[in-house]
């Protein structure tokens, strides 16, 4: 006779893998860990910048009990967005910015949200019980879910690390009242590699398994409002919206594919756009632009100013006219940004 929590579970698995999902596992979500001290640690030296969020949050993502009490087991989803080629041999060319992959397609939040919601009602439906859906934006770990699930590790650079996928997963995460059976977690396979580590533009690693959030280029271009430090603006080369050479150089990459998901497909326009092209956005552009992107949440001033920085960063002077336009902006961070893009690109032309 099977057994019916069992039986269940595959049948998960295999509703997941019908809506497009290339990864379930579950894990038990009352268990104690210590990725809470982790993070509190984390918050309380300040490698969180003004991400105010994780501070106001900080009780409620300690643990997944903390934000609902009920919460019994975890499933786990994950969505291979993998690249077909190699992304940082886009970099070569400073003409043109450079936008993670993650960002190429559609916004991973809406296509993610309405599977899980769906498996989530399947789930609810067979087991009685009451279920939550989460996609990134709640106060929720999912990486240290995802590992204790199996689905990978957290690598040195702090992110989810696959034999099977490589860096290349989105996750979503169900939380049920039911309790179904678990599966195995999954240990760390870094070994000795430091590769990630190393290709740091901004070194914001102090050390193996830790971030510091102020240095690294994605909570700049996204994350962060204001005008950056000097040695940020050149540490950015083209990178105009977030970085992927700490996931990109990864050797456990060489067993990932390319996703299959249609709408997570790079857009031409997002592979290597033309600075002068994004340099010309106003709101109005860079919202019809960025409009089915996750891009669009940073808005266009914050956009333009990571595209001035990599203007200033290209040594293309016929950028130069483009970028003294700008020193007339009405947002003042813009202005700054330009102003410094002008001052780098003439000091090129001399």
């Amino acid at each position: 006779m099977s057994d019916p929590i069992n039986s269940l579970v595959e049948e998960i698995r295999a509703r997941a893998t019908a809506l497009g999902f290339d990864a379930c596992r579950l894990a038990s979500a009352g268990a104690a860990w210590a990725a809470g001290d982790h993070l509190g640690q984390f918050v309380e030296a300040g490698r969180h910048g003004e991400m105010a969020w994780m501070e106001t949050t900080l009780d409620r993502r300690r643990h997944p009990t903390a934000m609902w009490d009920r919460a019994r087991t975890a499933i786990v989803l994950g969505l291979n967005y993998g690249p077909g080629t190699d992304p940082l041999v886009e970099l070569e060319d400073g003409s043109r910015g450079y936008i993670s992959v993650y960002a190429r397609g559609d916004d991973y939040h809406e296509l993610i949200k309405g599977r899980l919601k769906t498996l989530a009602g399947f789930i609810a439906a067979k087991t009685g019980e009451d279920v939550k859906v989460f996609v990134d934006t709640a106060p929720l770990m999912e990486k240290p879910l995802a590992q204790r699930a199996g689905l990978g590790w957290q690598g040195k650079h702090t992110n989810l690390l696959s034999r099977r996928h490589g860096n290349w997963l989105f996750l979503g995460v169900i939380l049920s009242a039911a309790d179904l059976s678990v599966d195995e977690a999954e240990g760390e396979h870094c070994g000795s590699c430091t590769a990630c580590l190393d290709a740091c533009p901004t070194g914001a690693f102090p050390a193996p398994f830790q971030l510091d959030a102020r240095r690294c280029l994605s909570y700049l271009t996204i994350e962060f409002a204001g005008p950056w430090a000097e040695e940020f603006r050149e540490a950015t080369g083209s990178r105009i919206y977030g970085c992927d050479d700490c996931l990109a150089v990864c050797p456990w990459n060489k067993f990932a594919e390319t996703s299959r998901e249609a709408r997570l497909a790079a857009r031409d326009e997002a592979v290597s756009p033309p600075l002068a092209e994004l340099a010309a956005l106003d709101d109005a552009g860079f919202r019809a632009r960025f409009r089915k992107s996750p891009i669009k949440r940073i808005g266009r001033d914050r956009f333009v100013r990571n595209v001035l920085y990599a203007i200033g960063n290209s040594g293309d002077v016929a950028l130069l006219d483009i970028a003294r336009r700008l020193t007339g902006d009405p947002d003042p961070v813009v202005r700054d940004a330009a102003g410094w893009a002008v001052a780098r690109l003439e000091s090129a032309r001399r």
